[in-house]
């Protein structure tokens, strides 16, 4: 009865010691009142790897416009086919924090606080998406370019020296007309700590040219990605380049950092409830999941970014990228547990003996844990002497019938027992 009047009180010294509270953020300046629309409509070319969430923000509107409408037209299209996008609902605005997988677009997309998200986007996404109203108003616009990664190559721990000399472009294909480049980024900080980790270096497809379109150019006016609106159709050598988006992988290891004591008042209330581990107040998001067996299954890592670091365990051991068939295709690879590039975890189908705990690293540190619960879905067609987990059940229901029986069978002993006792103690007072 302590507990439970004392419970309140406690939870709200936690917030105030700032561990599990909220903070608002600040009040910030409207950037819709400083910032005017163009005059004429312009695209912003962007261009990521597939299988990323893509972040869309509409930069700009009127003042007056309360709800935005994003639009969409496939590159190479004649105007008459933007269409704005719908889920399968036919809802125009979806402010959803959870949206289910599927190939098509208008159910893998999200409007929050006026920008687009969309999620685990691919090659069929790529094209033209514009900001507008209801009205079909158009504000700003953004040249999405979605690269599929044909080759995955994995390099050797490099030292401070041939870290400097290595190049951040690889050219392979030079014009008279354009140049057609793979510009990478910097590697990513190690994925774990206090065990071997990987980084991840990204390279993009782009084309340097001084013919490309003037509406769609970024800040570079003579730089776009290869699959840009602003590449002139002329350029049909383009296409047969051997130069594209690239990933490589590397290993790494790093110490992990000395973190701060947690709180006196936070290790006071855990004394309370009868816990001396301090690591139960590290903040570490639980999630609990059921899917059924043999189907594919894609685990994201909550809170990640496409510029971030992500790795995965399996239960306590690591799952790496480098693991996979080195010959350099990923599309040629059989493995059925991988990571892909947009850093999700794909069971290519889910089976019963993947249930278990999954662990997701982000940032170099552990984010969230994964408990996932694979079933068999007995369906039409599907008999229940197919299940692979029969045979076990079947002996788990034996050893327990066994188990009853004997108990059985000793308390019957045990009672006759005690009666023939009693009928011997009897006789010999007679």
């Amino acid at each position: 009865m302590l507990r439970i009047i004392v419970l309140p009180f406690l939870f709200l010294l936690l917030l105030s010691s700032g561990v599990w509270s909220y903070e608002a953020p600040e009040d910030k300046q409207n950037v819709f009142a400083n910032k005017a629309c163009p005059a004429f409509l312009t695209f912003e070319n962007a261009a990521y790897l597939a299988g990323v969430t893509v972040e869309l923000p509409c930069h700009c509107k009127p003042q007056e416009v309360q709800n935005v409408v994003w639009f969409f037209r496939k590159h190479r299209a004649s105007s008459r086919e933007t269409r704005a996008l719908t889920d399968h609902h036919g809802n125009r605005l979806l402010d959803t924090s959870e949206v289910p997988h599927s190939s098509d677009l208008r159910s893998r997309f999200s409007i929050r606080l006026f920008s687009l998200l969309v999620f685990r986007a691919g090659p069929l996404d790529s094209g033209l998406y514009i900001c507008g109203s209801a009205h079909r108003d158009f504000f700003f616009g953004f040249d999405l370019d979605i690269q599929e990664v044909q080759t995955l190559s994995f390099t050797p721990k490099l030292s401070q020296q041939n870290l400097r000399k290595e190049s951040q472009e690889d050219t392979a294909n030079i014009h008279p007309l354009f140049k057609v480049f793979t510009s990478f980024q910097p590697w990513s900080q190690c994925d774990r700590c206090g065990v071997e980790g990987e980084q991840v270096r990204v390279g993009l497809c782009f084309v340097h040219s001084h013919f490309l379109h003037v509406r769609y150019r970024s800040n570079n006016q003579t730089v776009a990605s290869c699959g840009s609106e602003a590449v002139p159709k002329a350029f049909t050598q383009l296409k047969q380049s051997k130069v594209g988006p690239k990933m490589e992988v590397r290993r790494c290891q790093v110490s992990c950092p000395t973190e701060a004591p947690p709180p006196s008042k936070l290790m006071a209330f855990v004394a309370f409830l009868g816990s001396s581990s301090a690591s139960q107040t590290t903040q570490m998001k639980v999630l609990y999941l059921s899917h059924p067996a043999d189907t594919v299954l894609t685990l994201g890592c909550p809170g990640a970014h496409p510029d971030m670091a992500v790795a995965w365990d399996q239960e306590s051991t690591p799952i790496y990228r480098f693991h996979q068939p080195s010959d350099g295709n990923v599309r040629a690879t059989s493995a059925r547990l991988l990571i892909d590039t947009g850093h999700h975890l794909v069971f290519q189908p889910a089976k019963t003996q993947d249930s278990g705990v999954y662990h997701c690293w982000l940032q170099g540190r552990r984010a969230a844990e994964i408990h996932l619960l694979v079933y068999a879905h007995l369906g039409r067609g599907k008999s229940v002497l197919l299940d692979p987990e029969l045979p076990a059940a079947v002996e788990f229901v034996l050893k327990s019938y066994a188990v009853m029986t004997a108990l059985f069978l000793l308390l019957l002993f045990c009672r006759a027992a005690f009666r023939l006792m009693k009928d011997s103690t009897a006789h010999h007072v007679d």
